[in-house]
């Protein structure tokens, strides 16, 4: 009884998450790329100010209370260019290759689920501001972590933002 039946629920193919021809990074890959951008983050940031800061003495007299206003005046300015560039960098290689520098370094990239490019927009908002904006739910950034050992890959900003983490 190979007849067609009318009356039978439609039927319809059934692809992987990553798409043809794309490859799920790993799970130490992304957990390495997220501390590199941690400490990348960091460098650029905090680490022009430190080096003023013990150069001129002025960490010395702020352990010893003695604050120099211009100094600290200085070093947070240094922290505020040291934040511009890094977001600068970082917006311009997540625009134009979906991959942060800790990304681009360890050669993954973030992509829609379908393997098409997923746009800034999307990166920023739902998988960075959406996601912090439910970190105040208690638990939410552990389960969120955990997803990551799930057969797809997908932590909860992947799946709010509707994007997968692969081989570059």
């Amino acid at each position: 009884m190979n007849a067609h039946n009318p009356y039978a629920p439609p039927r319809g193919a059934v692809v992987d998450v990553a798409g043809e021809g794309l490859e799920l990074a790993g799970r130490g890959a992304r957990l390495l790329a997220a501390i590199l951008d941690g400490i990348i983050a960091g460098m650029m940031i905090y680490l022009p100010a430190l080096i003023v800061m013990v150069a001129t003495g002025a960490l010395a007299r702020l352990e010893a209370d003695e604050p120099d206003r211009t100094m600290l005046a200085t070093a947070g300015l240094l922290c505020l260019i040291g934040f511009i560039a890094w977001a600068w960098i970082t917006a311009l290689l997540v625009a134009r290759y979906g991959q942060t520098m800790g990304k681009r370094l360890l050669e993954i990239r973030v992509v829609r689920s379908d393997g098409s490019q997923a746009s800034l927009g999307r990166i920023f908002w739902l998988r960075n501001v959406v996601n912090v904006l439910l970190g105040v739910i208690p638990l939410y950034s552990i389960i969120d972590v955990l997803l990551i050992f799930g057969v797809r890959r997908q932590c909860i900003h992947d799946l709010i933002a509707d994007t997968i983490v692969v081989r570059a």
